[in-house]
């Protein structure tokens, strides 16, 4: 089959920045350059947008302006929660409670506490990767200073029970701090109902730029600075601030967050038709992830006797810009550490294809996904020493 246009379905990596946030950001790179730090008109102009804009974030999530910080991602976000907050409570203690399904954003900067004598509890999840309260009071000790699960799964979609894991931790007088960083948009993020603490944010996966987040800050949280050096932030991230990054991201967050529920229903419904259709016509093939309890633009399936690199490439051939769990293409030949954590024998890990869509998919797309994935699945299959093994 030839070669057609794009079909973009990896919004779960990053998003095309929309031409309304594009045209928001422009002016701060030229005539309104300021540095919103100095006192003169040009400086002033460029501090009122970055309140502007944080006054949108906070709008977003049901919080108050002054306690949303502006960094450079999620990952950095993610990084000052974690670190953050066991710096700023080493006399209560030293131990933290997450899943064993975080973000490397979570997981890298637990690990590196860990190497200073913090205690880690990497909390299991069932098959659909969801973590089950109980399991969180079970860890909880009276040396836990912080309780951090993921809103909703990068790679299998999966939507965790953060209100009841936040009480959990709350009823110990415990912070809870969540990675919402694929959910902004999916469904409504308040901060108070899902009694987060600490939240992060992330740009480019909802229509914004890249290398700008955002990390709420429930006022009285205890938490130590994770940037040393000016007083930007209110003293708590030094830095110039990125006036057209901050920008970007008030006006992308300000517009995926307009009329959720409509845009995660026509989502939802194209996820579940490419769900229905792959299971349908492609056989020894699993849905990752909750069936429902899922983002609504996630799909995750893994096939048997192929491997995630393959798949993609030949898509790609196609037209098609997907993810795989496997980890073939970063110098590592570990699988998905989120699917082995929901019991998939690394062997059908290997075999994952991540679809995720995104507001500029048609049902088109979806038809033509259809189309070409059965015979990219058969070939891989008829090549596979893996299939005559088993």
């Amino acid at each position: 089959m030839e070669r057609r246009r794009t079909v973009y379905m990896d919004h779960a990596a990053t998003t095309p920045v929309r031409p309304e946030v594009v045209e928001a950001m422009l002016p701060y790179f030229s005539e309104r350059f300021g540095n919103p730090s100095s006192l003169y008109a040009l400086a002033r102009e460029a501090e009122e947008a970055v309140e502007e804009a944080r006054g949108r974030v906070a709008a977003a999530i049901g919080a108050n302006p002054e306690e949303v910080f502006f960094t450079s991602g999620g990952t950095e976000a993610d990084n000052w929660a974690i670190k953050g907050t066991a710096a700023a409570n080493q006399r209560k203690g030293d131990h933290i409670v997450t899943s064993a399904i975080e973000h490397h954003a979570v997981l890298h900067p637990c690990r590196a506490l860990e190497k200073q004598g913090y205690r880690v509890t990497y909390l299991p999840v069932d098959e659909f990767g969801r973590v089950e309260p109980g399991s969180v009071e079970e860890a909880i000790t009276d040396k836990t200073v912080l309780v951090s699960v993921m809103t909703a799964n990068n790679e299998i979609g999966t939507v965790q029970p953060v209100r009841a894991i936040a009480k959990v931790a709350h009823d110990h007088k415990i912070p809870f701090h969540t990675d919402a960083v694929q959910a902004i948009g999916a469904f409504p993020a308040d901060v108070d109902d899902m009694g987060a603490d600490l939240l992060a944010i992330s740009a480019h996966k909802f229509g914004g730029p890249k290398g700008t987040g955002a990390l709420y800050i429930r006022r009285g949280t205890r938490i130590g600075t994770f940037m040393d050096g000016g007083a930007q932030e209110r003293g708590r991230r030094a830095g110039t601030e990125n006036v057209p990054g901050i920008v970007g991201l008030g006006r992308a967050i300000e517009l995926v967050t307009a009329d959720i529920p409509g845009k995660a229903a026509r989502i939802a419904a194209m996820r579940d038709r490419l769900i229905r259709g792959i299971l349908e016509a492609i056989p020894d093939t699993r849905l990752n992830g909750h069936p429902t309890e899922r983002l609504p633009n996630n799909v995750n399936v893994a096939f048997r006797y192929v491997e995630g690199e393959s798949i993609l490439l030949l898509l790609d051939a196609l037209g098609v810009a997907a993810s795989t769990g496997s980890a073939c293409t970063s110098a590592s030949l570990e699988p998905s550490h989120v699917l082995t954590s929901c019991g998939l024998p690394p062997e059908h890990a290997h075999g994952s294809l991540r679809l995720t869509l995104g507001p500029g998919n048609t049902d088109a797309d979806v038809d033509y996904v259809l189309e070409i994935l059965p015979g990219v699945i058969g070939r891989l299959r008829a090549m596979s020493p893996l299939r005559g093994a088993t």
